[in-house]
C-alpha cells in the first residue's frame, strides 16, 4: 500500500455520505465492544447473577447476531436496506433499554437477545452502502468506514469502563 492509498481512505471521510456511514458503523461497533467486554461484569455486578452464569448474556447476544445474520439477505429482500436499518436500530434500542432499565435478570437477558437481533445486519448493510456509494471510489470508502467502525469496537470497552467508574 503506498501513501496515496492511505490518503484516499482519509479523504473519503471528507464526503458527508461516507462520514455518516462511518459514524453509524462506529456506533454499532461501540455497542459490540461494550457487549463483548462488559456484559458479564454488568450481569454480575448490577443484576446479581453468579459469576459462573454472567457470561450467558454475551452468549445470548452473539447467538442472536449469528442466527439473524443467517437470514440477513432474506430480510433485506423483504424489507429493503433502509427499512431494515431502521427496524434493527429500533430493536437494538429496545434491547438496550431493557438491559439498563429493568432490574430483572430474565428481562435483561431478553434485552441481550433483542440487541443482538437488531445490530446483526447493520454492519453488512453499512459496508455494502459504503462500497455502493458513488462519491468516492469503493476501496477508499470501505477502508475509511472499516477504520472508523473498528475504532468503535476498540473504544467501546474503554468508554463504558470510564463511564462506569
Amino acid at each position: 500500500m503506498d501513501s496515496d492509498d492511505c490518503g484516499g481512505a482519509f479523504q473519503a471521510l471528507s464526503h458527508p455520505g461516507v462520514l455518516f456511514i462511518a459514524v453509524l458503523c462506529f456506533l454499532v461497533f461501540l455497542i459490540e465492544g461494550a457487549m463483548l467486554d462488559w456484559s458479564a461484569v454488568f450481569l454480575h455486578m448490577e443484576r446479581g447473577l453468579d459469576k459462573s452464569q454472567s457470561g450467558f448474556g454475551y452468549t445470548l447476544y452473539a447467538s442472536a447476531v449469528a442466527l439473524s445474520r443467517f437470514y440477513g439477505d432474506r430480510l433485506v429482500k423483504a424489507y429493503g436496506r433502509q427499512r431494515l436499518l431502521m427496524l434493527g436500530s429500533a430493536c437494538a434500542s429496545a434491547g438496550l433499554l431493557l438491559i439498563v432499565a429493568i432490574d430483572l435478570p430474565v428481562v435483561t437477558l431478553a434485552g441481550f437477545i433483542l440487541t443482538g437481533m437488531g445490530l446483526s445486519n447493520m454492519v453488512p448493510i453499512l459496508f455494502s452502502a459504503a462500497g455502493n456509494q458513488t462519491d468516492v471510489p469503493a476501496n477508499f470508502a470501505l477502508s475509511a468506514v472499516t477504520l472508523i467502525g473498528y475504532m468503535g469496537l476498540l473504544s467501546g470497552p474503554a468508554l463504558i469502563g470510564y463511564v462506569a467508574n
